[in-house]
C-alpha cells in the first residue's frame, strides 16, 4: 500500500512556469524544476553546486511525445552547463539534490544506474542515454539509504509531470472491471488505472495498421511502431503479442494500437457482459 505524502512547491521567481523548488515531507532531498532557458540564471543557486542526479526532457525528433536523458554530477552545475551547450533536444530539467554532505559520487551513480534501468524496463519514453551505467558497490547501509532516496524520487516524479519510470499496476483496482477489445481475429484485455489505460501482457494486436492510420492519427501510428521496435509488441502467429503490461495515456490510444486504426476506446473496450466502457462510465456517473 502506498504511503500518503505531501509536497511543498516554492515558485522561486513568482512565475509558475519558471523555477520551482519542491520538497517532500520528512525527506532530506529536494527537487529543482526549471525550463532550459533559465539555466544561465538558475545555475547560480547553491543547490546546483551539490552532488545529485538530473533528468533532461524534451520533444522527440519526430515531435510526437518526449524523450529523456538521465545523468549525475558531482556537482551538477558543470554537467548542466555542458548539456546546455551540446544537447539540443531538452527543454526542461528536473534535478534532485540533498543537503551538503548527504550524497556522494557513488550515491548518485547508484541512483543514475537504477533510474536508467527502470526507464528501460517501463519503456514509457525513449532514452537519449548512449549506454546503461553500471551500479557501483555500496555498503549495506548506504544502499538501503539510497533505495529510500530513489523511492521518494519516484513517488514525486509523476506529480512533477514525469511518467517515464512508472510500471503498470499488477492488477486492476477493485472497482475497475477487466475489459476486452476485439477485432480482425485479435483479442486484448485491459483496465483503467490512475496511471492511464493498462493493456495486459499476452494481449494481441493486428499485424498491420491501415494506411489511413499513419495519415490521420500519426501519433498513435508512431507509438505502435515504437512498441514494435522496443519489444513491447513481439511478432507472433502472424500478428503481435504484448510482452508486458503497458500503460497508455487513454483507452482510445490503447485500442488504436491493438486494432491498427483510429478507434474510440470508450466504445471498443467492453466488459464480460458486452457493455462498453462508455456505458460503464455513464452508469458510474449516475450512481
Amino acid at each position: 500500500m502506498s504511503t500518503p505524502f505531501s509536497l511543498r512547491i516554492f515558485v522561486a521567481d513568482g512565475d509558475p512556469d519558471g523555477l520551482r523548488v519542491v520538497e517532500r515531507s520528512n525527506w532530506i532531498g529536494k527537487a529543482l524544476v526549471f525550463p532550459r532557458a533559465l539555466l544561465p540564471k538558475v545555475k547560480q543557486r547553491d543547490e546546483l553546486g551539490q552532488t545529485g542526479v538530473y533528468l533532461l526532457l524534451g520533444p522527440r525528433d519526430d515531435g510526437e511525445g518526449e524523450k529523456l536523458y538521465i545523468g549525475e554530477g558531482d556537482p551538477i552545475r558543470p554537467r548542466l552547463e555542458a548539456h546546455y551547450a551540446q544537447k539540443d533536444f531538452w527543454t526542461r530539467a528536473v534535478c534532485f539534490v540533498a543537503a551538503p554532505g548527504q550524497l556522494n559520487k557513488a550515491h548518485v551513480q547508484f541512483l543514475e544506474a537504477n533510474l536508467v534501468r527502470l526507464a528501460k524496463a517501463a519503456k514509457r519514453m525513449p532514452l537519449d542515454n548512449g549506454n546503461a551505467p553500471a551500479e557501483p558497490t555500496l555498503s549495506e547501509a548506504d544502499r538501503a539509504d539510497m533505495l529510500v532516496f530513489l523511492a521518494n524520487m519516484l513517488g514525486m516524479l509523476p506529480v512533477l509531470g514525469v511518467q517515464a519510470f512508472e510500471q503498470a499496476p499488477p492488477a486492476a483496482p477493485a472497482a475497475a472491471p477487466l475489459l476486452t477489445c476485439k477485432g480482425k481475429g485479435v483479442l486484448a484485455t485491459g483496465f483503467e488505472s490512475s496511471q492511464g489505460f493498462v493493456v495486459k501482457a499476452g494481449s494481441h494486436a493486428v499485424p498491420d495498421a491501415v494506411p489511413s492510420m499513419q495519415q490521420h492519427v500519426r501519433g498513435m501510428f508512431d507509438l505502435r511502431q515504437e512498441l514494435i521496435g522496443n519489444g513491447v509488441l513481439a511478432a507472433e502467429g502472424g500478428g503481435y503479442r504484448f510482452t508486458q503490461d503497458y500503460v497508455f495515456t487513454s483507452p482510445s490510444t490503447a485500442a488504436a494500437v491493438v486494432l491498427g486504426r483510429s478507434a474510440n476506446g470508450r466504445i471498443e473496450w467492453k466488459d464480460s457482459q458486452g457493455r462498453t466502457l462508455k456505458e460503464l462510465q455513464e452508469r458510474e456517473a449516475e450512481g
